[in-house]
């Protein structure tokens, strides 16, 4: 069998970092009267033994996975502050006004872009999920149904719309032509122009044993390392660069052209430090991953092996992706975990795609009271814990299962 390549550089694919099986689309969630059996895709994860990327084979086209999507970014409350601190943080910073533009790229539901239409500045959103789409436009952000790359940077830049900002959360991970994507943004920025990428930082998965944010929509995971020479190949420069709590640690790079006067910051030296101190810009740094996803998944089937044998009764929180590779990975399923509550409306009265555990509303927690509430989304685990802290009351508690299994204080 011919050996995959490198969607950056086109090198052959010769390196496990850990291969999760076969499992279903993680954002699949299934119509209870579905009775179909799911398709699986397998979840291999290599690295380039040249450019160090990390990622999966796209073993679903993109269009399959964003076309219509059942993430809303709007229903969890931290990350819409995040995004508020952001839009204030970069409008002060390149002294933006009416007169300005600023473009999404993957804007959702509008949760970021609202904050600068609120302030005066100008947007324009580019999502490819028509439904998501649509909640955009009525809350007042102009948004384009449409992927992005080379291409369509190219026709707004025609059309008049190059941006003084760009910006791009959890963006990059979820294109398989990673060139062709970030070429976009060397096409329609101004030439003083900046575009801000953020993306989980994959020294901080290898340390915490972030398994679980790796599914088939993330086709590539990130080191500074890596993604500054993915978009030196664009003539694109890092200029800045910053540590940020989200997603269990990532990174928000602050980009301009190759050629544009903007001074290097102290910070990339620093991040670029960390991660040679952690092996990760060159090979060795990332073997034994394996290994440790392993121990995770028997801390977990262990800690509800225990649960059942006392008779207490485990539910979950949040039907996030992430936990849907946690559980489809591990093993788990509806007789192991009573039920998952999320306040996304649209995911309530679904299953959760391959362990099949129904998705109900946050209400249940306190008709049914479980003595344990798995949270899935662990990087929200004070969020929910808080805002849920009535499951103390008749004394269940949270836990988490990554990096290992731990009750929530």
């Amino acid at each position: 069998m011919t050996a995959p390549t490198c969607r950056f550089c086109g090198a052959a694919l010769t390196r496990t970092f850990v291969d999760l099986g076969a499992t279903p689309l993680a954002n699949a969630y299934r119509d209870p009267a579905d009775t179909r059996e799911e398709p699986l895709y397998p979840l291999h994860v290599r690295v380039c033994d040249y450019c160090l990327l990390v990622q999966v084979e796209a073993a679903v086209p993109a269009e399959a996975i964003f076309s219509d999507y059942a993430y809303f970014s709007s229903y969890a409350r931290s990350w819409v502050e995040h995004a508020r601190r952001y839009a204030m943080v970069a409008k002060d910073r390149l002294n933006l006004g009416s007169d300005s533009l600023v473009i999404e790229v993957a804007s959702n539901d509008g949760y970021l872009l609202r904050h600068f239409v609120e302030m005066g500045v100008p947007v324009l959103g580019i999502e490819p999920a028509a439904n998501v789409a649509a909640v955009a436009e009525q809350s007042g952000v102009p948004t384009r149904i449409a992927f992005f790359g080379r291409a369509l940077g190219e026709a707004l830049a025609a059309e008049g719309k190059r941006a003084d900002l760009t910006a791009a959360n959890n963006v990059l991970a979820h294109v398989p032509d990673l060139n062709d994507f970030v070429g976009g943004f060397a096409a329609v920025l101004k030439p003083t122009g900046v575009a801000t990428f953020e993306f989980p930082h994959l020294l901080r998965l290898i340390e915490g044993v972030q398994f679980d944010t790796i599914y088939h929509e993330h086709f590539s995971y990130f080191s500074l390392h890596t993604v500054e020479r993915v978009l030196a190949a664009q003539r694109l420069r890092v200029f800045d660069v910053e540590e940020l709590p989200t997603h269990g640690g990532s990174l928000r790079l602050w980009v301009c052209h190759a050629g544009a006067s903007r001074d290097e910051a102290p910070s990339l030296a620093n991040i670029s430090a960390a991660e040679h101190a952690a092996g990760i810009d060159r090979i060795a740094g990332y073997a034994g991953f394996s290994g440790r996803v392993a121990t995770v998944r028997d801390g977990l089937r262990a800690f509800l092996a225990r649960a059942c044998a006392a008779g207490e009764r485990v539910a979950a929180y949040g039907a996030a992706a992430k936990g849907n590779t946690l559980l489809n990975v591990c093993g788990i399923d509806a007789a192991d975990i009573l039920w998952v509550a999320d306040a996304n409306p649209h995911k309530q009265g679904h299953l959760l795609p391959g362990s099949r555990i129904p998705v109900v509303s946050p209400e249940r927690l306190r008709q049914d009271r479980p003595d344990w509430v798995l949270i899935l989304p662990w990087n929200l685990r004070r969020e929910i814990a808080t805002d849920h802290a009535y499951v103390h009351d008749w004394g269940g508690r949270f836990v988490v299962a990554v990096p290992t299994v731990a009750v929530v204080a």
